[in-house]
């Protein structure tokens, strides 16, 4: 199963897919073939790895692979329909697949006289698969909510600038995190007082291979010569002000991860809302003071309204310092109180 993990990791980490690793093992445990998803419409992992074998050895081998075999039609057939007319014997897992149309192969399986074990290294492959599993429990994209600012939480002078708060480490890493999402969000605010280009750029400011697709929210109108509009994967605007409702519909078309970098307006929204998974706060060893602050109001009148937040890792980057934080563990609303569905259909599953 760990090797099944490592082979998941090969495949892209952004799309809409989860990532799958599996191994086929002979009946006396020799490993026959190794398969992992390669990308939304490609062959599933399982299905990848039977490819590479011999038909007449696939019957009474053992499939381990890193999350419950599909029980749907969707761009590919099957897989635990697949495992069966391959006389697979038995299926080892790690977690159920959360997609009310995906999940069930474990069953059908059990019903087709195969021996199925599920739960092997669960943990580890629920982290792995972290930002997929949240989007299609909650029925919305991962959220991350990144902002540079100075310590003294100011993301901008008084004047209103704000290029190169941080430094080239910290500005590059950014464009990293750009490039491991699907998605990156600001609102129409950001646009018209920046105009940002919203592209992953590597160090001499060459476009990175992989490229989030530019959201901006909001009803005010993107110029014409917007900066955005000449990104490479072109352009989605959403009207109105009902973020959670924004990124439903980008979930509904196949969006598992965000990356706002929307100004305060935007960002303090979604933490008010209870819609952000993790923050990337790049603070910067300068004071500026003033009015420009990183954050607005995010719905905490009193000290006991305080959002907690648990520090995963603080990171230094040239002068600069990284924190990774998450909503504190005992403090993070359930689906239910943000007034998001549970499990949903999840129509991309690998």
């Amino acid at each position: 199963m760990r090797r099944g993990l490592e082979l998941a990791a090969l495949g892209p980490a952004v799309g809409d897919h989860a990532r799958v690793g599996a191994v086929i093992l002979s009946p006396a445990g020799d490993v026959l073939a190794e398969g992992w998803h390669k990308g939304a419409g490609t062959a599933h992992a399982e299905v990848d790895a039977m490819s590479k074998v011999a038909p007449e050895l696939l019957r009474g081998a053992t499939a381990v692979v890193t999350l419950e075999p599909c029980n749907h039609t969707g761009r590919t057939g099957p897989c635990a329909l697949a495992l069966l007319e391959a006389g697979i014997g038995r299926v080892v897992y790690a977690i159920d697949d959360p997609g009310a149309d995906a999940h069930g192969g474990a069953d059908r399986l059990r019903a087709g006289g195969v021996d199925v074990v599920a739960g092997v290294l669960a943990d580890e492959a629920e982290a792995f698969l972290e930002r997929w599993l949240v989007s299609v429990r909650l029925g919305r994209p991962w959220v991350t909510v990144k902002w540079a600012s100075s310590l003294d939480g100011r993301a901008a002078a008084a004047d209103g600038t704000s290029k190169w708060i941080t430094g080239a480490a910290a500005r590059q890493h950014v464009h990293e995190q750009r490039a491991a999402h699907d998605v990156i969000l600001v609102g129409t605010g950001t646009v018209l007082a920046d105009d940002p280009s919203l592209t992953a750029r590597g160090d001499a400011g060459e476009l990175l291979a992989d490229q989030p697709l530019p959201v901006v929210v909001g009803d005010r109108a993107v110029p014409d010569d917007a900066a955005v509009r000449r990104h490479p994967r072109g352009l989605v605007t959403l009207p109105g002000r009902d973020l959670a409702a924004s990124l439903g519909a980008l979930r509904d078309h196949g969006v598992h991860s965000v990356f706002v970098e929307g100004g305060p307006t935007v960002a303090s929204a979604l933490i008010a809302a209870g819609l952000v998974d993790e923050y990337l706060v790049y603070l910067a060893p300068v004071l500026l003071g003033g009015p420009r602050v990183a954050l607005d109001d995010v719905g905490v009148g009193s000290i006991g309204e305080r959002r907690r937040l648990d520090v995963l890792s603080t990171t230094s980057l040239g002068p600069d310092l990284l924190v990774r934080a998450r909503p504190h563990r005992a403090s993070r609303p359930a689906a239910d109180e943000l007034g998001i569905a549970g499990p949903q259909n999840d129509r991309s599953t690998r």
